[in-house]
């Protein structure tokens, strides 16, 4: 084993180049170890700072990495309410076209009910057209039956009239006709009396001595006068 280690010693000793430090002066030797030392501590160092870098940037990676998780995780969100919103602005959109469909439903549903009134407000102003047409017909009917019925009256009241005024022109003709009788019966009783007395008057004269031929006279005159009266009755009957 320790053959093996004084061999790797001797190996080491060796330069990349192939170079022995042994046949190297001492002072050049020591230079080129502590430049050798000076290169191993600069790469070490440069290792040390590219570790560092690369520390950095994978720090600077995973803030980046945190970062755009978080802005993804925000923007997830925002999508995220961006998607309750659309859900709930549809939901509401569904709301109100469900409205509006019930509206517009109902509207119809009202309409038909207008329609059905005013089909039926129709049906009364059409009947109740009839029924003033049939009361106006029966109203002329009525009317003409009226008129027929005064005009009969008029007539019957015209012929009754005209009959009472007959009789009472007949009653009055035969009244006029009594009086003239009358009056004709009582002047000829007034004669017949006037005769009468003349006749007692020509008697009385006769028993005073009055002369016949004064009595003949007398009664002719009598006679003639009776007889005129009774030509002048007898015409006029």
């Amino acid at each position: 084993m320790a053959k093996k280690k004084k061999k790797k010693k001797k190996k080491n000793r060796k330069t990349e180049k192939g170079l022995s430090l042994d046949k190297l002066p001492q002072s050049i030797s020591k230079f080129y170890k502590e430049y050798k030392k000076q290169k191993e501590v600069e790469h070490l160092r440069k290792i040390k700072l590219e570790e560092r870098e690369e520390s950095k940037r994978l720090i600077q990676d995973k803030k980046d990495l945190q970062l755009r998780e978080e802005k993804l995780i925000i923007k997830e969100e925002e999508i995220e309410k961006k998607e309750n919103e659309i859900k709930l602005k549809t939901e509401e959109q569904r709301i109100i076209d469900e409205d509006l469909r019930l509206k517009d439903s109902d509207l119809r549903r009202k309409d038909l009910d207008l329609v059905k009134k005013e089909k039926h407000l129709n049906l009364k102003k059409e009947e109740q057209k009839r029924k003033d047409v049939d009361l106006k017909v029966r109203e002329e009917e009525q009317i003409l039956k009226q008129k027929k019925e005064n005009r009969k009256k008029y007539r019957e009241h015209k012929l009754k009239e005209l009959e009472d005024a007959k009789i009472k022109n007949n009653e009055e003709i035969k009244l006029k006709e009594w009086e003239s009788k009358f009056d004709q019966e009582l002047k000829l009783q007034e004669e017949k009396e006037l005769m009468k007395i003349e006749r007692l008057a020509a008697k009385e004269k006769q028993k005073q001595g009055s002369f016949d031929q004064e009595q003949q006279q007398l009664e002719e005159e009598l006679t003639s006068r009776l007889e005129n009266f009774e030509i002048k009755q007898t015409k006029k009957n």
